[in-house]
C-alpha cells in the first residue's frame, strides 16, 4: 500500500498515512454541512496512529448527536479543516478527503445521516445509505 498524503490549503499542515481507511464514506449531518460549508463531508477513518501530522493543527469540540465530543482540528493559518477525532473513540482519526493530495483514492462505502441530505442533492445511490450513524 502507498501512503496517502494531504494538508491544508496553506501548506503548514500535512500529514502521511501509511494504513487502508477502516471506513470511507459521506456524513450529510448538520454539524459536517456546516463545518465544511458544503452538502456533507468526506471521510476517511483511520487508526490514529497510521496518521503522522507535520504542524499545528487548533481545534473545536462540538457534541455529536450521539452525545459525545468531537473534535473538529484545523490550520490555524488558513482555517482548512483537516481531521476530526473523537472522545468516544480516541484511537481513530477521521481524515477530511478534500485535503488528500490525490482525491481521487478517495472511494466512499457509505453516506451516513443520509435523512439530512439535501433535497437538491443527486448522488448515484451507489454506496450503502444509513439514516443516522451506524453502530
Amino acid at each position: 500500500m502507498q501512503a496517502m498524503t494531504g494538508g491544508c490549503l496553506c501548506g503548514r499542515v500535512r500529514y502521511t498515512i501509511d494504513a487502508e481507511p477502516v471506513r470511507s464514506g459521506l456524513c450529510h449531518c448538520r454539524c459536517c454541512q456546516r463545518y465544511t460549508g458544503s452538502a456533507f463531508e468526506p471521510f476517511m477513518i483511520f487508526p490514529r496512529e497510521a496518521a503522522r501530522l507535520e504542524g499545528t493543527l487548533n481545534s473545536f469540540g462540538v457534541r455529536s448527536e450521539r452525545g459525545g465530543i468531537v473534535y473538529r482540528q484545523f490550520c490555524p493559518n488558513c482555517g482548512s479543516g483537516v481531521m476530526n477525532t473523537s472522545e468516544a473513540e480516541p484511537g481513530i482519526a477521521i481524515i477530511l478527503t478534500g485535503t488528500l493530495d490525490d482525491p481521487a483514492r478517495f472511494n466512499p462505502s457509505i453516506e451516513v445521516f443520509f435523512s439530512r441530505a439535501q433535497a437538491w442533492l443527486q448522488l448515484d445511490g451507489q454506496r450503502q445509505r444509513f439514516p443516522g450513524m451506524p453502530a
